[in-house]
């Protein structure tokens, strides 16, 4: 099983970056960990979509995400909401193609330093990515990353609610085969 992971932040030391590629590492061994920075373009706009057409970078971020058999992605949130840099390549890919995550089975993930966990970005992604054809498989968001998280989810409840995440992931997986 092909897994395609990232975090939804262009920071080099992204927290959302680290959790996905964790949860991908327990979902299966062949993983692709994709930087958003590989997927830089011009900020959208439809002038410039109609004067220039589709970045490359989009193209490719299709592709890649195209190849998967399971999308695990982890949200950043900057200011409630997603980031900027996964913003515009979710502008630009979607214009090429509105069903953006081609019905791939999707891992949603979140996790900040705070409280809350990255929660209005995931909430914004349940909303959103299923009219883009993500089959949102499991979600997890993970409050306080810098307490919770060492090479594992440290606190015993939620690592139990993880791992029933994990489990429920797993089993959505073998009833769409």
């Amino acid at each position: 099983m092909k897994i395609i992971a990232f975090g939804a932040s262009s920071s080099s030391k992204s927290i959302n970056k680290q959790f996905a590629h964790y949860t991908a590492l327990q979902m299966g061994d062949d993983v692709q960990i994709l930087d958003l920075n590989d997927f830089e373009m011009p900020i959208f706009s439809v002038d410039r979509e109609e004067a220039d057409g589709y970045p490359e970078e989009a193209h490719e971020f299709l592709d890649v995400l195209g190849g998967a058999d399971l999308l695990v992605i982890s949200m950043t949130e900057h200011n409630g909401a997603y980031s900027a840099a996964f913003k515009n390549i979710f502008d630009w890919a979607s214009r090429i193609e509105a069903n953006l995550f081609q019905n791939k089975p999707v891992l949603l993930l979140s996790t900040s330093p705070g409280g809350f966990g990255g929660g209005n970005s995931m909430q914004l992604a349940l909303t959103r990515f299923p009219k883009h054809a993500a089959n949102i498989i499991a979600h997890f968001s993970l409050p306080k990353f810098g307490e919770n998280f060492d090479n594992g989810i440290k606190d015993v409840e939620l690592k139990a609610k993880y791992e029933e995440t994990l489990e429920t992931a797993r089993e959505a997986l073998k009833q769409l085969k």
